[in-house]
């Protein structure tokens, strides 16, 4: 069989799985689990490099983990949000171009990711400690955040969800700075992410 099935990659196939899932939830319309599944699958995301770094994989292995990580993370962080934004702002010209122009700037970082990333693990082993530009990841946080205080201020997607795609698009690949963050970092996060769930279980509704 052609490619890796070690538990250094189980996260990734589980977290673009959930995002199928999540893609079939927008298209029918139910947006709170279109969302969770976004939230599960950043998760996952959030995980799967320290599990990877856990094993001594051969080059071969550590390239193959940077390419599928990133063609995970435009189905996860590129295609299914967008698919979300279309169906809960619905689908009128501007929302569709925004989605669109969102999902192409996804693209356009995971492919420099990759290319930058190689070339970086070809001169040290250290983990990476700085990103440039937003990671798209940040999507999975954001969006069920936004959707859920909109639904309970009583405020339209409409506007809201195609303009943070908007920002976020054009953050993606702005070349600040941003620091990656450690392992308290990410405990923080899940405390975010978890305080988001809740504002998105009142705030959206099935």
């Amino acid at each position: 069989m052609l490619g890796v099935y070690n538990y250094t990659v189980i996260l990734t196939y589980l977290g673009m799985l959930v995002s199928f899932f999540g893609i079939s939830f927008a298209v029918g319309g139910d947006l709170r689990s279109a969302l969770t599944c976004l939230m599960i699958s950043g998760i996952c995301d959030m995980f799967d490099g320290k599990i990877a770094s856990t094993m001594v994989r051969t080059k071969a292995e550590k390239r193959f983990g940077i390419q599928i990580d990133s063609l995970s993370d435009l189905i996860c962080f590129g295609v299914l949000p967008a698919m979300i934004v279309c169906q809960a702002a619905s689908k009128n010209q501007w929302t569709l171009a925004i989605s669109g122009f969102y999902l192409l700037c996804a693209l356009i970082r995971l492919a420099w990711f990759n290319v930058d990333e190689e070339e970086r693990q070809e001169t040290t082993q250290q983990p990476r400690t700085v990103y440039l530009g937003l990671p798209i990841t940040t999507v999975a946080l954001l969006l069920p955040m936004l959707a859920g205080i909109c639904g309970m201020a009583g405020w339209s997607l409409t506007w809201t969800a195609p303009a943070l795609l908007l920002v976020m698009a054009l953050a993606f690949l702005t070349p600040f700075p941003l620091k990656k963050p450690a392992l308290l970092g990410k405990l923080g996060m899940l405390v975010c992410g978890a305080a988001g769930f809740l504002v998105l279980l009142v705030g959206v509704h099935p």
